[in-house]
């Protein structure tokens, strides 16, 4: 169906939802579509960046954030798209002079453009700056849980530890609900050798709760050694469950990549063979065709690998996890995504599988080889 009269507006509204729902490629298209028509759309412009932004096509999103800013050069979300890039080019000085401008125009009061500032500049290691931004948005909503619990991660990262706890328990004060903060509380609890206190707060919450396997590992030895649950008792098959679908089994994984390590090995035999026999001194330029053209490899942190194209890749890394059958390629990225960035506290991106890859190893949650 033709949307050659939507209005700039609608095209922005659009875009914004597919993007909420990480399909980047689409959003990107959408806003291209409403840029041919409104050139001049502040928004449409703004939008491209974070698509781009959230594409890791740092150059191609830095320049739809400075077309913005021709357009409109006070504007609040092009100027902070424009800090997230230079952060990522390295340029911290020049990104931190862009989120002070936005201070500056006095946005101080538009808490969620802080947090944002806040949380980019805490991906990139930028803590002590990114608490100052934390702070201004718990000024501004001192009953606002999430930044209250965002200034807690920033003190744990600084090393103030008891600050951070009794920030964090002011968060769940004020929303007991808030169980990514309790989560990050029974986690600090538990390494500081508080293990009351750290069952206390991760048994009030529930598996679905969990989206990383860390928490829901101590809850269950903390069960096990506090509240003497025997092995196999009942209550723990929900937390099992769900540790199941985070963390598939290694023997499945394993045995995936022994079959695929015995093909490769079997398929590169058989092919030097038949080069040796048939082609004899063009051995080597063949060899060096072959290298060009070999497909990619990542490697995990415990030494495993899996071969194949970026998205050969992520299929078999969905198809060795425990929910493969009720997880689409798409769904399994934005839930890993979502694990890392709790693991990290990098944003990953989920809209390809190369993207997917490259930031879950720009988070250092693998590597790739080639």
């Amino acid at each position: 169906m033709s949307s050659s009269f939507l209005s700039s507006e609608e095209y922005d509204e659009r875009a914004h939802q597919l993007y909420n729902e990480g399909n980047y490629d689409e959003a990107l298209a959408t806003l291209r579509e409403g840029l041919a028509l409104y050139p001049n759309a502040v928004e449409l412009h703004i939008g491209v960046g974070y698509a781009r932004l959230a594409r890791d096509e740092f150059a191609w999103a830095r320049r739809s954030f400075e077309e913005a800013l021709v357009l409109d050069p006070e504007h609040e979300d092009g100027l902070a798209g424009l800090g997230e890039t230079l952060l990522k080019f390295g340029q911290g000085d020049a990104a931190k002079k862009t989120f002070a401008h936005i201070r500056a125009l006095g946005y101080d009061d538009d808490i969620e453009l802080m947090l944002q500032v806040g949380r980019a500049l805490f991906r990139e290691d930028e803590i002590n700056e990114a608490l100052e931004y934390f702070e201004v948005a718990v000024r501004q909503a001192p009953d606002n849980a999430e930044a209250v619990a965002l200034v807690g991660y920033a003190q744990h990262r600084l090393g103030r530890d008891d600050d951070a706890l009794e920030t964090l328990k002011r968060a769940l004060k004020i929303d007991p609900d808030f169980t990514e903060a309790r989560i990050y509380l029974g986690n600090l609890l538990y390494d500081r050798g508080d293990y009351e206190a750290a069952l206390y707060q991760l048994d009030r919450t529930v598996p679905e709760d969990h989206w990383d396997e860390l928490g829901i590992w101590r809850l269950l030895e903390l069960r096990k050694s506090h509240l003497r649950l025997p092995e196999g008792d009942p209550s723990s098959e929900p937390w099992e469950a769900r540790l199941a679908e985070l963390s598939p089994a290694i023997d499945t994984m394993d045995e995936m990549l022994s079959e695929l390590e015995t093909r490769f090995n079997e398929k590169a035999e058989r092919e030097a063979r038949d080069q040796l026999e048939l082609f004899g001194t063009l051995l080597g330029q063949l060899t060096d065709d072959r290298t060009q053209q070999a497909s990619h490899r990542v490697v995990f942190s415990d030494g495993r690998a899996i071969d194949g194209t970026w998205d050969d890749i992520v299929t078999q890394m969905r198809d060795a996890s425990a929910t493969a059958a009720t997880r689409t390629v798409v769904e399994f990225m934005q839930s890993e995504a979502r694990r890392g960035f709790s693991l990290t506290g990098r944003l990953i991106p989920a809209g390809d599988a190369e993207s997917f890859l490259r930031g879950s190893a720009d988070a250092g949650l693998l590597r790739i080889v080639h």
